[in-house]
């Protein structure tokens, strides 16, 4: 299937990789001419600039974006918009506000273009081998762009979830819950480590992965970032936040739904950024481990 990638971080490159690896062809585009080549080197067409993209792109055109959340996104859209045509399909697959998709679906429409908003998850590791992916928007293009979904994701790993917005809200839900348990995480190593017994944290973390209540992938997490630092000394612990779990509360607030655990998992973050302790150099270590985003090494 042929499609433009426009937006090659982290997270883009992986998936855009990904893809190519399946036969998919794909015209790229970045701001970072070193990202474009790296991807063109894997075979992907090269574009400088937004119309070279869509003028190398067949009708029905479907572009996907990888661009960070707000401005980045709106201006984006705003030159897509006068490159488009009626029956034209835009994925944002970032990590957008639901409120910000429906009314980027509503300028779109307007034009006669399709938007989809694509909530991501998976981390890096995902987005590489196996991403999953939750869609809102109209079904028509859901369908259209299915083959992609289909092979970016795992086995069982996309779903259509409704109308535009539903895709990001969903994400940011799923963000939500991930504070949480991150949260949970941390705190209980923190106890451990606390408790006056000689706990090699490692080693119970390796063992909590296999069999218990509490195994998984973040679990797994845990042994990969202790094995790389026992005490995780470099982390200051000053947990940054993208956003999602903010509007997550904010939601829960207009909707009146109790979260209170995910509202102390935000909360937390904010008090971490004036304290240090293993709990929050935990959670940072996951953060990185599974998005490979940036955390504060200590002085």
């Amino acid at each position: 299937m042929k499609a433009g990638f426009i937006g090659l971080g982290k997270m883009g490159f992986n998936l855009a990789s990904h893809l190519l690896e399946y036969g998919h062809e794909l015209v790229v585009f970045d701001i970072s001419r070193e990202a474009v080549a790296a991807l063109s080197e894997k075979g992907a067409v090269a574009a400088a600039s937004l119309q070279e993209l869509v003028s190398l792109l067949d009708s029905p055109r479907i572009v996907w974006l990888m661009v960070p959340a707000g401005d980045p996104v709106d201006n984006t859209l705003e030159r897509l918009h006068s490159l488009l045509q009626r029956g034209d399909i835009i994925v944002d697959g970032g990590n957008s506000r639901y409120t910000d998709s429906v009314r980027r679906a509503t300028f779109l429409q307007e034009a006669g273009i399709s938007f989809l908003d694509a909530g991501t998850s998976g981390g890096l590791e995902g987005a590489r081998h196996g991403a999953c992916v939750m869609v809102g928007g109209e079904k028509a293009a859901y369908e259209l762009i299915e083959p992609l979904l289909k092979d970016l994701c795992v086995e069982n790993g996309y779903t259509y979830t409704g109308n535009s917005g539903s895709g990001h809200f969903a994400k940011m839900v799923h963000n939500g819950i991930e504070y949480g348990m991150m949260q949970a995480i941390g705190e209980g190593f923190d106890l451990l480590q606390s408790s006056g017994y000689d706990f090699n944290l490692e080693e119970l973390s390796r063992v909590w992965t296999n069999g218990s209540v509490i195994r998984g992938w973040l679990m797994e997490l845990v042994v990969r970032a202790l094995q790389k630092d026992p005490g995780l000394e470099c982390l200051s612990g000053r947990i940054a936040d993208s956003g999602e779990g903010r509007w997550t509360v904010e939601a829960a607030l207009e909707h009146e739904v109790s979260i209170p655990v995910i509202a102390s998992a935000l909360f937390n973050r904010y008090r971490s950024r004036s304290d240090n302790n293993l709990s929050d150099r935990l959670v940072a270590a996951l953060r990185h481990e599974f998005g490979g985003h940036s955390f504060s090494e200590k002085p």
